[in-house]
């Protein structure tokens, strides 16, 4: 008798190597890259070690992987956010609402991936992930710079240090709500800075 789910004896199961990409976007986002063992990982996507290894050549690999599915998949959209037409608090200030939103979206993986990322041990994985966050801090400091030139390097500082507090906020099991005060806070002082 066969049934649906069944195939041929002897034959692997076919690896998807996009889906195990998806996988581990959750795992890092949750337990983040230092807990992360390969053995965690090959059995999270059922395969054996040398699979793994040919896939994606090292846990740095696919970690690198994820990071480029993050920005296309979860991180904030800066360009959406950050247009021309808008004035420069409410488009920060849409920044930090969205990053709320998406720290607390996942019950299981809170924060931000790529700012839990900048405090792993391994070093090389903390310059991938400091890499991303210095392009997302970049993104900010000139739509900044574009209209408040000599305000853009300290209102940069100050949403880094409110998105870093977010993201522990999160991880930490804050809700929606509290997040939401403390944008709510932090808007109160960027329309006083950046008036339009």
């Amino acid at each position: 008798m066969t049934t649906k789910n069944s195939r041929a004896p002897g034959r692997p199961r076919k690896f998807d190597a996009e889906q195990a990409v998806e996988i581990a976007q959750h795992l890092f986002h949750s337990k983040g890259y230092d807990a992360l063992s390969v053995a965690d990982l090959t059995k999270a996507f059922g395969i054996n070690p040398p699979s793994f290894y040919a896939a994606f050549g090292s846990k740095l690999g696919l970690y690198e992987r994820v990071l480029a599915r993050y920005t296309c998949t979860g991180a904030i959209p800066f360009e959406v956010l950050l247009r021309e037409d808008r004035p420069v608090a409410q488009g920060l200030i849409g920044v930090l609402n969205e990053a709320a939103r998406r720290y607390v979206a996942d019950p299981v993986a809170t924060g931000c991936l790529v700012l839990e990322g900048t405090h792993c041990n391994d070093q090389q994985a903390r310059e991938a992930a400091c890499d991303l966050h210095k392009a997302a801090e970049d993104q900010i400091r000139a739509f900044i710079a574009r209209r408040y030139p000599d305000d853009a390097a300290r209102v940069t500082d100050f949403m880094a240090t409110i998105m870093a507090g977010l993201s522990i906020k999160a991880r930490a099991g804050h809700s929606l709500a509290r997040l939401q005060e403390t944008v709510r806070l932090s808007g109160l002082v960027l329309e006083q800075l950046l008036p339009d």
